[in-house]
């Protein structure tokens, strides 16, 4: 029983951590849910989780609502989930440091598009501050999700 339990919490952490990161969201610290980008990243692309693209995509289409992206979040996931499906050179599962660069990569191309999509001095400076933002907390919360999870 208690096995069982265990291994409930295991398979259903990365749902739990979009979740409460999608949930804490902030004005300053996350704003519109977006540091939920780091699981659905990670879990997606990375360490592949069963189930997780369709739950991804819900989330990603959440996270648009809050910032009122019409659908930008939920697009540019989708496109990078199918080009990743159809490619076979690239393996982010065994890249270093849990694949920061390539999430640095798609996360800072995105912000880059946001941006010039509302060009002005705020938006460059928050853009700026939710890159570094979720740049810094990507290697703490991949590795919360792997020891959790994956050990």
């Amino acid at each position: 029983m208690k096995k069982n339990i265990v291994n409930f919490i295991k398979n259903i952490f990365p749902f739990l951590m979009v979740i409460i990161l999608w949930r804490l969201q902030n004005h300053f610290w996350n704003p519109g849910g977006i540091l939920a980008i780091i699981p659905i990243f990670y879990c997606s692309f990375v360490k592949q989780t069963k189930w997780f693209g369709l739950f991804a995509v819900l989330f990603c289409f959440l996270i648009d609502y809050n910032f009122d992206t019409k659908l930008f979040w939920t697009t540019v996931y989708c496109l990078s989930y199918s080009v990743n499906g159809f490619q076979n050179t690239i393996d982010l599962s065994g890249a270093q440091n849990n694949a920061i660069y390539p999430f640095m990569y798609f996360f800072g191309a995105c912000v880059i598009l946001l941006c010039i999509f509302h060009l002005n001095w705020t938006v460059l400076f928050r853009m700026l501050w939710v890159f570094s933002w979720c740049s810094l907390l990507y290697i703490p919360t991949t590795r919360l999700i792997k020891r959790v999870s994956y050990d």
